[in-house]
């Protein structure tokens, strides 16, 4: 029997990230490949063309999973029924502009697209933020989506996860399907903290602690958190435009493990709402090891965390608390 067709909303779907996020869901990489789903495009009036061209090309893939396309510029009309929303478009920093003027544009966005979201999606709706500053703009849609459940909103910190894995792959010379079990603690910023104190690999011999297979605890301890925490930098500077493909995959990889579950013995990070857990304040959204079944998450716990890490943490703890009260101080 074929099932329902899943509403999938794609904020900013006229922009880099969302031309290369939408054919991914169409084509199944997000719920599966027999999950129809209804994409709903939103992005603001002056790409409208541009967004119309979206359309038309998602149109000329014939794509089999693809039942409908709602392509606007309002709100209320793209955020109807919706039971995944995965919010890309935000306002961008520019040159000369300070945290506090980039954080007050994304501010009114966020509220604005929170209270849609709150009046009009489907119960249950799942949120992802991709939009930077991302925990903090999933924040802020939190308290002004206040029936949405804490836990259905979610930031993406899974392309640092990937990165973080994929240097990992890249140092070892193994597959990076090998590789499992890193953890990005905090915000998805340069303060991030990518941790392999826990991660593996499978080798010929059994799953091998990545430290010991590296052998090179100053390089894990330096150079490889700082590739990871500037790689979106240094992809700027090779491209000139910043990350669309992989942002767009990591995007398709938090929901699709989200939804339908990570492989026994793995965990992935995800930005999640804090309980508190490794002492990291109650209500940030944080990045955390999580495990997902039945369509909820659970952040991975008895984790043992040494010195180094706990500074790492808290740093990138000290952070979003620090970006949360200049958030809500552009919301008065």
């Amino acid at each position: 029997m074929a099932k329902d067709p899943v509403r999938v909303l794609v904020t900013g779907a006229a922009g880099q990230i969302g031309y290369a996020l939408v054919p991914m869901i169409a084509r199944g990489l997000m719920l599966g490949p027999d999950q129809p789903v209804i994409l709903h495009m939103l992005d603001i009036e002056p790409a409208v063309e541009a967004l119309n061209g979206v359309k038309m090309e998602l149109i000329d893939s014939a794509l089999p999973l693809l039942k409908g396309i709602v392509a606007t510029t309002d709100v209320v009309e793209a955020c109807k029924g919706v039971n995944i929303a995965i919010m890309v478009g935000g306002f961008p920093r520019k040159e000369g502009m300070e945290r506090k003027d980039v954080m007050s544009k994304n501010a009114s966005i966020y509220k604005e697209q929170a209270s849609a979201l709150e009046q009009h999606a489907a119960e249950n709706c799942k949120v992802l933020v991709v939009a930077n500053p991302a925990n903090t703009n999933a924040l802020i849609l939190k308290e002004f989506a206040p029936s949405i459940p804490e836990k259905n909103v979610t930031c993406l910190t899974r392309l640092d996860h990937n990165r973080a894995l994929g240097q990992i792959a890249e140092r070892l010379g193994v597959h990076v399907s090998n590789v499992k079990n890193v953890i990005i603690w905090g915000n998805h910023s340069s303060a991030q903290y990518p941790d392999v104190n826990h991660a593996t690999v499978t080798t010929s011999a059994g799953e091998k602690p990545v430290r010991e297979l590296t052998a090179d605890d100053n390089w894990l301890s330096t150079e490889f958190i700082t590739t990871v925490q500037q790689r979106g930098a240094a992809i700027i500077k090779a491209r000139k435009l910043s990350s669309a493909l992989s942002a767009a995959s990591a995007a398709c990889d938090h929901i699709h493990d989200w939804v339908l579950g990570t492989p026994k013995g793995t965990w992935v990070s995800m930005g999640v709402y804090s309980d508190g857990s490794y002492g990291i304040q109650p209500g940030l959204i944080y990045s955390f090891p999580v495990t997902c079944q039945n369509g909820e998450w659970s952040i991975v716990q008895g984790l043992k965390i040494d010195d180094f890490s706990r500074e790492k943490m808290k740093a990138t703890e000290k952070e979003l608390i620090e970006e949360k009260e200049l958030a809500y101080s552009c919301l008065k």
